[in-house]
């Protein structure tokens, strides 16, 4: 009995071996740190939801000097989260992303002015100074400026750019009249500075229409045309859209399993998560042509790219992925 006690168990040890080393390796860039903007990869991977489907996903955190176009051109991800302009500015200048999935249905990004401040409507913009992040990020800003027919050169017709830091100290030390943020993550970096949400001047961009779409999921198209790499993605979109559901249902251990891998401040992250579910939406992956057509408009209206996309995206892989 001994004996076939330890041949069991010794079957059991080879076989997880041999799914561990079955399993289809797989990086992911993400866009920047380690934080509950990122809660479903983190938690398929810790539910096992990866494993589930043959994969061994390497999480890869992003950060102000990493341009996930550039990895994934350069052969250091599969597959990278960014937004639609970067990616499509990047595509354009020949790096073939293709989006494969849309986790995010609406955009976070906000600008932020203190009421007692110059700016209470759009009205109030010119002749003011206005914080913007760069690498990317700037894209759905000037797509709104322009709409406006606001210059962004500093001139008395227009607005003066300041390139902005990733926190909010150019609105806290005045250097800006208003600045950019995320719904969940430096709104609240400025109520904990002391700010009181009637204190602020919101211009939201998805409640305006202006929204770009953000934290998509990008392949290259080259790879794409191998069977063997759209399955390997069709795999990681469907454990990768498990997580996002279990995260939105679950958003405190979501934060929690965030914390695990090296996120900060766990009253933030549970507070991000539960504002980064608002804006995944029925978490199917989906990507809206809607809002993609009016994303590649802005851009192209802006110049930031100058022609029509073509191929930018595909719906193969959601469609096969979530059934």
């Amino acid at each position: 009995m001994k004996r076939l006690v330890v041949s069991a168990l010794a079957g059991a040890m080879s076989l997880a071996a041999f799914q561990a080393m079955a399993a289809d390796k797989v990086t992911l860039q993400l866009k920047w740190v380690t934080q509950a903007q990122f809660a479903g990869y983190y938690v398929a991977k810790a539910k096992g939801f990866y494993e589930a489907e043959g994969l061994d996903v390497d999480i890869k955190p992003g950060g102000p000097d990493i341009a996930p176009e550039q990895v994934i051109a350069g052969g250091g991800a599969d597959v990278i989260v960014d937004w639609m302009g970067g990616a499509l500015a990047a595509r354009e200048k020949g790096v073939p992303l293709v989006n494969i999935a849309q986790p995010f249905k609406k955009a976070g990004m906000e600008l932020v002015c203190p009421k007692d401040g110059p700016i209470k409507t759009e009205a109030d913009f010119k002749g003011h100074t206005l914080g913007v992040w760069f690498f990317g990020n700037e894209y759905p800003f000037y797509a709104w400026m322009n709409k406006l027919g606001l210059k962004t050169d500093g001139g008395k017709d227009g607005v003066t750019v300041l390139k902005q830091s990733f926190d909010v100290q150019p609105l806290i030390q005045k250097q800006a009249d208003c600045i950019s943020v995320m719904t969940y993550n430096e709104y609240w970096q400025l109520i904990d500075a002391g700010y009181k949400p009637e204190q602020l001047t919101v211009f939201n961009y998805s409640a305006m229409g202006n929204d770009l779409l953000e934290d998509g999921l990008y392949a290259l198209e080259t790879k794409l045309k191998d069977p063997a790499f759209e399955d390997k993605m069709v795999r990681f979109v469907r454990a990768s859209m498990k997580g996002w559901k279990y995260a939105v249902d679950n958003s405190d251990e979501a934060a929690e399993i965030v914390m695990d891998n090296g996120g900060q401040d766990e009253n933030h992250q549970k507070r991000m998560m539960g504002e980064v579910a608002k804006l995944i939406d029925n978490a199917d992956g989906k990507l809206d042509p809607a809002t993609y057509e009016r994303t590649a408009k802005a851009l192209l209206d802006q110049k930031i790219i100058a022609k029509e996309p073509s191929g930018a995206y595909t719906t193969a892989i959601t469609d096969k992925a979530i059934k």
